[in-house]
């Protein structure tokens, strides 16, 4: 096929030797099957911020890291460059993801290079080569129903344990390999220790696996898999191995706010008077 303008630059730099297909066009990019020497692999041509459906949210944003403060106040006013660099970011977001959970042995399609806006990266395929259905194009029996929610569990543990929330999983951005299940589609993927709404995001996207899978199994509709995983990442306890029950006991205690309140007038406090150490520090004469 001829070859859409935002993949020119890829060819002419060698990192693209042929446009195959079209595979997909999404709601915040279009993907293609490339030839990239001996190998079949796809490149996903973002689209621009105008021209997709997707919103970014301050929940999905929040947290992340910018190159600089100028960049930082020009996208918190909206300017032309401040929404150039936020698409920039958001587009980094899922590049950023991808490397570091196909480092951490996440089941993503490996990323190979980020290029003029267009990422390079596998092509997912079932058992006869050809792309890989999204898991909403499948039926299961109730085994297999059992098995892939288990093993997409241990993903969602797996990223969670390199640090990153999905923020969207659901039957939508999963492709069914011939070899399992492989997540995609990452550009809201959020840091969990930096972003107050990680926890319910986590729960949502394990609530979205249950109850798809559910329709084939339905005793994975009683599980409480999610606040499970997120308790044990907010106590330190989650690790890629770690047994998961599907069950998990709320907490009902009350919470002691005088106690919550002294503790931070004790830190504040300490602060204080380091603060006051450090000033007479640089006043005493060298």
């Amino acid at each position: 096929m001829k070859p859409p303008k935002r993949l020119e630059p890829l060819i002419e730099d060698g990192l693209i030797d042929e446009v195959l297909r079209q595979l997909m066009s999404g709601k915040e990019a279009t993907v293609y099957v490339v030839r990239c020497g001996d190998e079949v692999r796809c490149a996903k041509v973002y689209k621009e911020a105008d021209k997709r459906s997707f919103r970014q949210s301050v929940d999905y944003t929040e947290g992340r890291r910018v190159k600089n403060s100028r960049q930082a106040r020009a996208m918190q006013k909206g300017s032309k460059y401040g929404r150039q660099a936020q698409e920039e970011a958001w587009q980094s977001a899922e590049v950023d993801a991808l490397f570091r959970l196909d480092a951490a042995g996440v089941r993503v399609p490996k990323p190979y290079n980020f290029h003029e806006g267009v990422l390079l990266m596998e092509l997912v395929t079932d058992a006869n080569g050809s792309a890989a259905p999204r898991l909403n194009d499948v039926e299961f029996t109730e085994a297999e129903a059992l098995m892939h929610h288990q093993t997409l569990l241990r993903e969602v543990v797996r990223m969670l344990s390199a640090g990153i929330v999905h923020g969207d999983l659901s039957e939508f951005n999963i492709l069914l390999s011939h070899d399992g299940p492989v997540i995609i589609d990452l550009p809201q993927a959020v840091d969990a220790a930096g972003n107050n709404h990680a926890s319910s995001m986590l729960e949502r996207d394990v609530e979205n696996l249950r109850n798809y899978f559910g329709r084939f199994a339905p005793q994975l509709l009683k599980t409480q898999y999610g606040k499970e995983i997120w308790a044990l990442y907010a106590h330190g306890d989650l690790h890629p191995d770690v047994p998961l029950t599907g069950r998990f006991k709320e907490d009902h205690k009350p919470v002691d706010l005088k106690n919550v309140m002294r503790v931070i007038d004790d830190v504040r406090k300490e602060e204080a008077k380091k603060r006051e150490r450090s000033a007479e520090a640089k006043e005493r004469p060298s």
